[in-house]
């Protein structure tokens, strides 16, 4: 491959130098693709509105053609950050409007484009700060097939669209995983778990693996259910992560909750080391994994 720097008069956006990542990577074969050190776009949805397309001007890659917000990523910059950044400089998506769903990667070998799902949880209407742009709309989800899509998004919404109804839950066992760290837990056991909270608002913000849900994709960003117990339960609430107080064993609620979830049809992760749960939760539907795949060694 080759790295290829635009033209000096080819429109920039937003308006100042060019980051490093402005370029055109050409394959052996001639294709190009944009961006240095690999792409990223946002696939927003929005329950009521449907998803955020972006009309492409004819002169510019694939033009005239519908896909994502979205461009070139930074040096250094996470797939996740680089759709964020990108789509609030070409469509005026506010910082926290959209909440990470699920990061799937297309990689062909000399170059990645890496598309965020997110959920929209706080509605805006996207504006036009991109000559690339034509036009920018919310497209219900049924009639984005009739638009004539970007050669990219179209080869990938099939797969896309087939995850918008996924929602995977993280179960956590907070008086197992709290257990196996040596830290003095049984001298505190409410101080042991607000320090469990502050490891999973990592998994929160960074995700997990998809393979440890056993679904598609690279990255997904689940909900975060606690299960705490006997003295634990004192606890205060975190924003992000759901707490369930068990009112007696710890155990038979985790079981519970997962059997609610897999009800409703949701992907369920259980993080305990204990067998005999890891056997109830695993009989019901849920994927299982120890501490340390999901928050690291201690």
């Amino acid at each position: 491959m080759t790295i290829v720097p635009p033209t000096p008069g080819e429109p920039r956006r937003p308006d100042g130098p060019r980051d490093p990542g402005d370029a055109w990577v050409v394959a052996d074969d001639g294709t190009r693709y944009w961006g240095r050190f690999g792409a990223a776009g946002l696939l927003a949805v929005d329950a009521r509105r449907g998803i955020l397309l972006q009309h492409r001007v004819a002169w510019s890659h694939h033009g005239d053609t519908w896909g994502l917000p979205g461009g070139a990523r930074h040096a250094g910059e996470s797939a996740c950050d680089a759709a964020l950044r990108e789509s609030a400089e070409e469509a005026g998506v506010p910082a926290g409007a959209v909440a990470p769903r699920l990061i799937s990667v297309l990689d062909v070998g000399v170059w990645t484009y890496s598309t965020l799902v997110a959920d929209v949880v706080q509605p805006f209407e996207p504006v036009i700060s991109d000559p690339e742009s034509r036009e920018l709309a919310w497209v219900p989800i049924d009639l984005v097939d009739t638009y004539p899509l970007h050669p990219g998004f179209a080869s990938s919404w099939p797969m896309l669209r087939g995850l918008l109804d996924v929602r995977p839950t993280l179960v956590v066992d907070a008086a197992n995983v709290v257990g196996s760290v040596p830290d003095g837990w049984w001298r505190d056991r409410v101080g042991a778990t607000e320090r469990l909270f502050d490891r999973l608002e990592t998994v929160t913000h960074d995700g997990l693996p998809a393979p440890l849900f056993g679904l598609p994709g690279e990255t997904w960003f689940p909900e975060v259910l606690v299960v705490a117990e006997g003295a634990a339960r004192g606890v205060a609430d975190r924003d992000g992560l759901q707490v369930v107080r068990a009112g007696a064993s710890g155990d038979d609620a985790i079981v519970a909750e997962t059997e609610r979830l897999r009800a409703a049809g949701r992907p369920v992760l259980v993080v305990t080391a204990d067998r005999e749960l890891r056997a109830r939760v695993h009989a019901v539907g849920a994927e299982v994994a120890g501490v340390r795949s999901v928050l690291g060694a201690d």
